[in-house]
């Protein structure tokens, strides 16, 4: 029922730098930035930079892969009854459910995309972001 990679959030130590590194040594599209994070974009990528302490398990790096929204409860549930730990409750648009592989990787499973996201950044911003 995955559909695809969704999206891939790294933790960087200082926004700027990093911004700077993917959008002018990368090439990265910016469409968004705020005073903790930033949405990138290259081809079908999409990229989120989040300001946090960089260490292995200790930070909100994790890989995100997509679902249609109809099957997204029955595979949260067939996630939930394989026994997976959740890692963190979701608090953004969309339906999400974040949880550990094996090795305590962090992955999640979400059912909007960038656009849908940006929409609800719309109505709803992140603190100094800036849309573009």
């Amino acid at each position: 029922m995955l559909s695809g990679l969704n999206h891939i959030t790294i933790a960087v130590s200082d926004i700027s730098r990093s911004f700077d590194f993917y959008v002018h040594t990368l090439g990265f599209t910016p469409k968004a930035r705020w005073a903790t994070g930033a949405y990138l974009y290259l081809g079908n990528l999409w990229l989120c930079l989040s300001a946090d302490v960089v260490a292995s398990h200790e930070d909100y790096t994790h890989y995100s892969f997509s679902i249609r929204s109809e099957d997204f409860d029955a595979f949260a549930a067939h996630l939930k009854s394989s026994g997976v730990t959740e890692w963190k409750t979701n608090k953004s648009e969309g339906k999400s459910i974040y949880f550990l592989d094996p090795d305590g990787h962090k992955l999640e499973i979400h059912d909007g995309d960038l656009d849908s996201r940006l929409s609800a950044c719309m109505k709803h911003p992140y603190e100094k972001m800036v849309l573009f």
